[in-house]
């Protein structure tokens, strides 16, 4: 049977495998010359795939990358694949064993754009009063246990791109300054793990740990616990983090 090709679908999946193997945000001028496609038609393209979070246009720059829903549908099969297989049954070790909120996150970074976390695997809290959120949602790394662990581990980690983009403070407790992060960020290399000390969010603590890949000393995701800051910060809050930590290098022991 002679297969039967929709051009304009054709041409945003084109665009769509542009982007992932640029690995980077591009401009439209460099779309429509590398695909040789009009620059009018590229234009038309973007906007339709961004009205579908396909793709995101960065505002500073004006240049396009692949959106949040590429990660949301690819997550639908995550767990049988790759890191997610990987980590699900230590979170819900950690999960059945605190009865808090487990959750796992990756970093996203776009060139000259603020740093986030994504989160990739979650274990909810089943307990009244907790921290919930939903898969794929993403969230300033600044104010996030998961999201220091993810850039104090980062190689070539650019902090100056908060000056563009200035850090909201959520709480009294949320940093606010590039110095202040900086400190932040050597204290966590330090002592190996990461506090959102209800920096986000008054009466939620959350407690994160790196996920290492091999020798390379670099973050591949985060894995944290989260929930009401009088039930983490209880009487076991100590063996918490040395639970979480001991997690931590369990699984980037099985990622070599």
């Amino acid at each position: 049977m002679t297969s039967v090709i929709i051009n304009s679908v054709d041409r945003a999946l084109d665009i769509l495998n542009y982007l992932y193997e640029q690995g980077k945000e591009v401009s439209i001028t460099q779309i429509s010359k590398d695909l040789d496609i009009y620059k009018s038609t590229v234009y038309r393209t973007l906007a339709t795939l961004e009205s579908k979070d396909f793709v995101e246009k960065n505002p500073e720059t004006e240049k396009y990358g692949l959106g949040m829903k590429l990660f949301v549908i690819g997550n639908s099969i995550g767990e049988k694949i790759g890191l997610q297989k990987v980590i699900q049954p230590y979170a819900k070790q950690l999960h059945d064993e605190f009865k808090e909120a487990v959750n796992v996150s990756v970093l996203e970074h776009s060139d000259g754009g603020p740093y986030h976390s994504v989160m990739i695997y979650k274990e909810e809290n089943k307990q009244i009063l907790g921290f919930n959120s939903d898969l794929g949602s993403r969230n300033e790394c600044y104010c996030a246990g998961v999201g220091k662990c993810l850039m104090a581990f980062k190689d070539q980690l650019d902090l100056s791109v908060y000056k563009k983009f200035p850090m909201t403070k959520y709480t009294e407790r949320t940093i606010t300054t590039i110095e202040g992060l900086e400190k932040e960020l050597e204290m966590v290399r330090r002592q190996g793990y990461a506090v959102d000390d209800e920096e986000r969010e008054l009466g939620l603590t959350c407690i994160a740990v790196p996920i290492m890949k091999g020798s390379t000393k670099q973050a591949v995701a985060a894995i944290s616990l989260s929930g009401p800051t009088t039930r983490i910060k209880d009487s076991t809050y100590e063996t918490k983090i040395k639970r979480l930590k001991e997690i931590g290098r369990e699984i980037s022991e099985k990622l070599k």
